[in-house]
């Protein structure tokens, strides 16, 4: 299938001239890997002479929930070391005896669990990371789970945890030996990075403190406030990592044995989980909008302005790398630019 990559292009060139974003990075590919690739716009309007590149890094933000927690989580599934429908207090002492003790993972994975919605953890807890994990596993729920789909960064947050619980290791270290490395996902970590890597980074919000926008450290508050690791966001990560990742999800045979989430996983999170319930979600991917659902496109959005989108059925997958959040914390003009890009990255 013919990939429209003139449509593309003039799309995501429109958004630059907009200033939906400096400039963006993209590719649309199958299990045999990248098919079509492009690059446009600047890395920074105040050095308009830098361009956007394919190796560009970029500040992944919630795209950290699927790199890190969702392919963590599916290696301890897959692993067997993780029922999904266990109530976490069944085998979790930090957490048996209190309202999330009550929860699933699968819960969580879904939106599903009746987590508080408040997220500013510095007010809640305090600065001091053990403080604030100890706030966050002991605070009371919202309502009782299975009730509702509601978004809420606590979910990606306890799943790192909890993560770290069962394997023993820091979220960092987990997902560089079960995902990133066996993937070849070489130029994937967790932030601040070093000097010469964030040279070629992105820059996203500005910095009330300095009066710069940040460049080569998380945008979000708490992945900063938590030393730059875990499960809400953090991940600083490239074009051909994602598109590494992408592929392995539709052919598995991609990467050797040691990688850590399997087929199983993949299919599995892609179908509706939340029953009923209203949005539809799967495990922590959700259906894209402006597809058919013959084409079962899931998708997973980061607020710095990166998506990428993956469909089992057509057996192909699709990612969009921007800065939007240099401009804006509005999401609606990126939004379109990203609905369109789906539909044409799919048909």
């Amino acid at each position: 299938m013919p990939y429209q990559t003139d449509r593309i292009e003039n799309l995501l060139s429109e958004g630059v001239r907009d200033k939906v974003y400096p400039g963006a990075v993209w590719a649309a590919g199958d299990s045999d890997g990248v098919q079509a690739a492009g690059a446009t716009g600047v890395l920074d309007p105040d050095e308009p002479e830098v361009r956007m590149r394919p190796d560009t890094v970029f500040d992944a933000a919630s795209l950290t929930k699927i790199l890190a927690v969702w392919a963590s989580i599916g290696a301890l599934w897959e692993d067997s070391v993780l029922d999904l429908d266990a109530p976490l207090g069944a085998f979790w002492d930090e957490v048996a005896g209190r309202s999330l003790g009550a929860v699933t993972a699968r819960q969580l994975l879904t939106h599903t669990a009746g987590l508080p919605l408040r997220a500013q953890l510095k007010n809640l807890y305090g600065s001091d990371p053990v403080a604030i994990r100890h706030g966050v596993l002991r605070e009371t729920l919202n309502r009782p789970p299975g009730e509702a789909v509601e978004y809420t960064d606590r979910a990606a947050l306890i799943l790192g945890y909890l993560a770290e619980h069962l394997s023993g290791q820091p979220l960092d270290q987990l997902a560089e030996a079960r995902t990133w490395r066996p993937l070849g996902m070489n130029s994937t970590r967790f932030g601040p990075l070093p000097a010469d890597i964030a040279a070629r980074c992105a820059p996203t919000e500005l910095d009330q403190d300095t009066d710069t926008h940040l460049k080569g450290v998380a945008h979000d508050f708490s992945a900063r406030l938590l030393g730059g690791v875990c499960g809400i966001a953090g991940v600083f990560t490239v074009l051909d990592d994602l598109a590494n990742f992408l592929r392995y999800m539709l052919d598995h045979t991609t990467a050797p044995a040691e990688a850590g989430f399997g087929a199983e996983w993949s299919a599995y999170s892609l179908t509706v989980q939340t029953g009923g319930l209203q949005p539809e979600r799967g495990l922590f991917w959700h259906p894209a909008p402006s597809t058919t659902a013959e084409q079962d496109v899931w998708v997973h959005y980061g607020f710095t302005g990166t998506g990428m989108w993956v469909s089992l059925a057509e057996g192909r997958w699709a990612v969009l790398l921007t800065n939007k959040l240099y401009y804006t914390r509005d999401r609606q003009p990126l939004t379109d630019v990203r609905n369109a890009f789906c539909e044409l990255a799919f048909t």
